[in-house]
């Protein structure tokens, strides 16, 4: 206003007060979304905002535009009639679907200020969304690349809903009707004849059914005869390790810690078939699963006495050696004969087999005869051997004859065979030689008398002559 002495001057203007609304806020936000059905999202708000303010709403950062059966936006706004400032408020319902998994819903206020039109934005929401099961999946726990007889195993049916089931009806193999249970069922020390398909499904007869196959592995040893096992020397014993499995299993045989090449066959016992035999069998493919039997073999046998003796070279004294064999192991007593006096001092070597030794050494003055006792549990053994005194020579016994010396015994014989047949094919040469030589001779003493005749006959002439002479 101007105000002179003439006139008063006025100029009207016009002022605008702006008001920036405060940030925008969903509230009211639905715990879930289930898909397929419209339900209320949220209320976006923005309140103090002069003049007012118009709200947009966005998913995944597109505005979303109202759309019957799937986007409903309904708008309103509120003065207050002392601030005279304005609160706009937007509710939204949403259609949703799986696709809006994890996807980010967001509103904005639109308002003018004195430089012109604003917009703030919102915090992002994400919604939880419910769907229903679409597939069914079974599992079996804990995962391993093969089941043995005796373990655990958990069987574990998932629904690809959300929320997921946390019910279903477990059905076992040869059992038509199922089980209901959470989504977990424990089978314990299972058995070969739980080899067959599991099946679970959300409700009973449901079309959503999961299944799995499950194999049970299984391995039967079985060692005829085992344990402990007394049989006599000579006796046939027929072992047989019968393995029954659910797939190839692989054999080994031991006989006290070592491995054996084959399967043991005993048609007539010895001392050396005796010792601790196991059977032991496995499947690779299946972790832990293993069985073993053992037989333990005691081969018995009366004692059996062989004696021999060796004389020293020099004729100073003589070894006389008890050989024994039997099981239990034979114990060993020397005795003179006629006098009765048991032997103490006396040389052993290792049970070995069933066999061992015992020698002594003597220088007898006179000639003994020594008595050698063997006896165990199940018999009394005796033999004598007659030795000479050392002054009355004797040769070595051909029993005390060694392998080796044998060897050359025999190689030795072959040497003398060998001459004494070219001997005889040389002697037989020579008698045909001779044979033709006396021939010969024969036909030149004929020659030589008949010489010796003429001569004769002249020699006789001649003297006739000379008397004629005479």
């Amino acid at each position: 206003m101007l105000v002179t002495e003439d006139n008063v001057f006025e100029a009207p203007t016009i002022v605008k007060v702006f008001k920036q609304p405060s940030k925008p806020e969903i509230v009211s936000k639905a715990p879930f979304l289930e898909t397929e059905q419209l339900k209320k999202l949220g209320d976006c708000i923005s309140k103090d905002s002069y003049p007012e303010g118009n709200i947009t709403w966005y998913r995944s950062g597109i505005v979303l535009q109202p759309l019957e059966g799937v986007v409903d936006i309904v708008f309103k706004k509120e003065m207050d009639p002392v601030t005279q400032l304005y609160t706009m408020t937007s509710s939204l319902e949403y259609k949703t679907t799986k696709a809006d998994i994890q996807m980010p819903f967001a509103c904005s206020v639109t308002y003018y200020g004195p430089s012109g039109q604003k917009r703030v934005y919102s915090e992002q929401a994400v919604f939880d969304i419910y769907y229903p099961t679409e597939e069914v999946i079974l599992q079996v726990l804990p995962p391993r690349s093969a089941i043995k007889e005796g373990d655990n195993i958990t069987l574990k049916c998932l629904g690809n809903g959300n929320p997921p089931p946390e019910e279903f009806f477990f059905y076992l193999p040869g059992q038509p009707e199922g089980i209901r249970s959470s989504h977990t069922y424990t089978l314990t020390d299972l058995r070969r004849n739980a080899t067959g398909v599991y099946r679970c499904s959300l409700t009973d007869g449901n079309s959503l059914v999961a299944s799995t196959a499950v194999t049970v592995h299984y391995l039967d040893l079985s060692l005829n005869p085992s344990g402990e096992v007394t049989k006599q020397i000579g006796d046939a014993l027929p072992v047989s390790c019968t393995i029954s499995a659910s797939r190839n299993a692989t054999v080994v045989w031991m006989k006290d810690n070592t491995r054996l090449k084959s399967s043991p066959s005993f048609s007539s016992l010895q001392y050396q078939d005796a010792g601790n035999y196991v059977c032991e069998t496995a499947l690779k493919e299946v972790e832990g699963l293993k069985k073993r039997e053992s037989l333990t073999l005691i081969v018995e046998g009366k004692p059996q006495i062989k004696m021999t003796k060796i004389i020293d070279p020099r004729g100073l004294s003589k070894t006389v050696i008890c050989h024994v064999e039997g099981f239990p192991k034979p114990a060993i007593q020397w005795t003179i004969t006629g006098s009765g006096s048991v032997i103490n001092q006396t040389e052993e070597s290792p049970y070995i087999n069933g066999k061992y030794y015992s020698k002594i050494i003597i220088s007898p003055e006179e000639n003994v005869t020594l008595t050698c006792t063997a006896e165990n549990q199940l018999e009394r053994t005796v033999n004598s051997l007659n030795v000479s005194a050392i002054s009355i020579p004797e040769h070595d016994e051909a029993d005390v004859i060694s392998d080796e010396n044998r060897e050359k015994v025999n190689d030795q014989a072959k040497l003398i065979v060998g001459i004494v047949v070219g001997l005889l094919l040389a002697a037989l040469v020579a008698g045909v030689v001779y044979w033709l030589y006396m021939k010969k001779s024969k036909t030149a003493s004929k020659h030589v008398n008949k010489d010796l005749g003429n001569l004769e006959e002249n020699k006789k002439l001649e003297e006739n002559n000379h008397k004629t002479e005479a």
